[in-house]
């Protein structure tokens, strides 16, 4: 079988990435230094990425990208510009579940370093309080289903009293450092964020399995309905 490249997307938190793999290998990524890149910056991110690995477009065997949980406007810009990219280049769209492919790097990070009894819990930043979260096994099974859940000090007290650590890491885990600094169970992994290279497995797998999407009627996986917000005008007016 000849060697196949899929181009990855993420765009589902501040962060833009993009990544080109090999047969499931990493061969370049970008990752935006600056948060909220995406609708300026990650087409020449694309191009940049293919020039420097000396590959044209319709090279490509597939695009990937994060389709959710996650912020509105990224998801929309990055899985327009993957849908897009699949229709001009008639390649298969390949979708990845934010939260599963934060898993998956995570795994790819710190493997070796996670208990048995471990739970994995991948967070994306909302508002305020509240994250995009889902509960993995340490092997990266799905054990709870992604929601939305605005976390306290109790949260995750049904999984310490029966022996489990909990992971949190993602986006969203940084703002719960302090509430959990006590929590001798509660381990927060700060600076973690999604990005594009932790796609590239599990994107391969799936072109293997031909399971795509219907490049026409594909949405991103919100989660929550975009809700716009009115101003409130100045009472100096």
């Amino acid at each position: 079988m000849s060697d196949k490249y899929i181009l990855s997307i993420e765009t589902a938190t501040n962060l833009c990435s993009v990544s080109l793999a090999k047969n499931g290998n990493n061969v370049l990524s970008i990752v935006g230094e600056e948060p909220n890149l995406h609708a300026t910056k990650l087409t020449v991110f694309i191009q940049n990425l293919m020039e420097k690995a000396g590959l044209r477009l319709d090279q490509l065997s597939a695009i990937a990208v994060s389709m959710g949980p996650g912020s509105y406007t990224g998801l929309r810009i990055g899985v327009s510009t993957a849908k897009g990219l699949c229709y001009g280049l008639d390649i298969p769209l390949i979708a990845n579940n934010t939260l599963e492919a934060l898993v998956a790097g995570y795994l790819r990070e710190y493997e070796s370093a996670i208990e048995s009894k471990s739970l994995l819990v991948p967070m994306i930043d909302a508002r305020r309080r509240e994250v995009y979260t889902a509960v993995f096994d340490s092997k990266g099974m799905l054990l709870k289903e992604t929601e939305a859940l605005i976390i306290d000090e109790n949260s995750f007290d049904e999984f310490l009293n029966a022996g489990h650590q909990v992971i949190l890491f993602g986006s969203g885990a940084d703002k719960f450092e302090d509430t959990f600094k006590n929590h001798q169970n509660i381990q927060v992994v700060t600076s973690f964020d999604s990005i594009a290279t932790y796609q590239n497995r599990v994107s391969y797998d799936k072109f293997l399995g031909q399971q795509f999407e219907d490049v026409a009627y594909f949405e991103p996986f919100y989660l929550k309905d975009f809700v716009a917000t009115t101003p409130k005008k100045s009472p100096l007016l």
